[in-house]
């Protein structure tokens, strides 16, 4: 999904950040900062954690800040579930990301063997579909911006 938003936003990112930190330069206004951030937050140094998360907000302002602190929040959260329960890809996500997942080594994760390798005709199928995905994005968060 993050790929695909920032297709969406025009934007041109490097997503090997995510996995391997501050190493690369991701392109994100703020990037480095909020790889910290990810990073400290999942670290028990709480006055690390103080210091990422007002380089943050002084960086990209309070309510980046905010926002950033939840998408940690919850990713740690859903990653705990899924790993505990061993939850496996939904299928169609699995064949829509397999290749991202193979780029960024995330098949790799010990977690990875959860879901079940991906037949050569699924894998095809999810390369030919993967440039829908933007749009889907680009149409659920028009939906999302709707007032009720």
């Amino acid at each position: 999904m993050l790929r695909a938003s920032t297709q969406v936003s025009g934007e041109e990112v490097n997503l090997k950040g995510i996995v391997e930190g501050n190493q690369v330069q991701t392109g994100l206004r703020g990037g480095e900062a909020l790889i910290h951030f990810a990073e400290t937050a999942v670290g028990d140094n709480v006055d690390a954690i103080s210091v990422a998360r007002e380089v943050v907000k002084d960086e990209l302002g309070e309510k980046a800040m905010v926002d950033a602190a939840c998408v940690i929040a919850n990713f740690q959260r859903m990653v705990r579930i899924a790993d505990g329960t061993g939850i496996p890809l939904d299928t169609p996500v699995a064949m829509m990301t397999s290749n991202i997942r193979e780029d960024l080594g995330l098949n790799e994760y010990g977690s990875a063997g959860n879901t079940p390798a991906l037949s050569l005709m699924q894998r095809l199928l999810g390369r030919v579909l993967q440039p829908a995905l933007p749009l889907v994005v680009k149409l659920m968060t028009r939906n999302m911006s709707k007032p009720d």
